[in-house]
């Protein structure tokens, strides 16, 4: 069974000022001359982790990672100015001119699937292929299920940490609530709140519990950008028109593409996915039995690792 490639570490990291505020950081690993990808985290907020690197061959490919506006090493951190959709979308096709690059190959899971598919219907003839997993479409109906009532059933105990934060007289809009506290003037409040929305999302990522998962979620620099982020654009509808993704899936016509999204994503239930796969014709939907959300569960590893091999054998050929 595959697993991730070895580690890695960038050949060049530098930073691309996308704008007079917003100042992303860039790095570059695998051959040059290879098939360029570039790899979407998710949240948005989360930034990117050194096992990113390790789903692609470097053999094969030109791995290009960025954190986007507000994430990781980024600047300014947790900024929610000029940070939507669309200033996203145009930051990466800077980076691709930047990078004097013709096409890429996108690959994004959970809000990266999001971001992929934004670029990839607003850029199609600057994407050579979708490699998607656990799909968000940020519909209000999602943003519920997570935030409000739905996965709250599922895990009652953890849910009763992600609500204490919030007067019970507020907790009709849990999103509403947590934006009044994210961005509000008490530091304290503001971080207990950002370790809390971040915390409850690390703790349902995976099939079955992870504490190293939480605990990295915990951090107090990742929770507070995904939190401040996320629910900055869980507010505004992530800056889409109702259905969006879904309505112009007919964009993303002759994209060759891969979906892997857990059977038991509790974060991203599955119906997106299957919805997403019955509208993009040609694409390639996997299930996978035993998995939740999280890109590091280990059948979730086989599938992705498996797809980036398909595509440098594809795109090489």
């Amino acid at each position: 069974m595959k697993d991730l490639y070895p580690d890695i570490e960038p050949y060049h990291h530098w930073r691309l000022q996308v704008d007079d505020v917003h100042s992303l950081y860039v790095e570059e690993c695998g051959r040059r001359s290879g098939i360029p990808v570039l790899f979407l985290h998710g949240g948005p907020g989360a930034g990117c982790e050194p096992y990113h690197r390790r789903f692609f061959d470097p053999e094969r490919y030109h791995i290009i990672l960025f954190d986007q506006r507000g994430s990781g090493h980024s600047t300014p951190h947790a900024s929610l100015q000029d940070n939507t959709t669309w200033h996203l979308v145009e930051d990466m096709e800077k980076l691709r001119k930047e990078l004097g690059l013709e096409k890429w190959l996108l690959f994004g899971g959970s809000w990266g699937s999001t971001l992929a598919l934004a670029y990839a219907q607003t850029y199609p003839e600057r994407v050579s292929g979708l490699i998607l997993r656990g799909i968000f479409l940020c519909r209000p109906k999602e943003i519920q299920w997570f935030y409000q009532e739905g996965a709250s059933r599922l895990f009652p105990d953890f849910w009763q940490d992600f609500i204490a934060p919030v007067p019970p007289e507020q907790r009709e809009n849990m999103v509403a609530a947590y934006h009044r506290l994210l961005t509000g003037e008490d530091e304290l409040r503001r971080m207990a709140a950002a370790k809390a929305w971040s915390v409850w999302e690390g703790r349902t990522a995976t099939l079955l519990h992870d504490e190293a998962v939480e605990q990295h979620f915990a951090q107090p620099h990742v929770a507070l950008s995904m939190a401040r982020i996320e629910c900055h654009y869980f507010t505004n509808n992530a800056f889409l028109l109702p259905n969006q993704l879904l309505e112009d899936t007919h964009k993303l016509a002759g994209i060759p593409g891969v979906i892997v999204h857990g059977r038991y994503d509790v974060i991203c239930p599955l119906e997106s996915a299957w919805e997403l796969h019955r509208r993009w014709h040609g694409s390639d939907l996997q299930i996978i039995a035993d998995a939740g959300h999280s890109a590091a569960e280990p059948a979730t590893r086989t599938a992705l690792v498996e797809a980036t091999d398909r595509f440098a054998d594809l795109l090489s050929s």
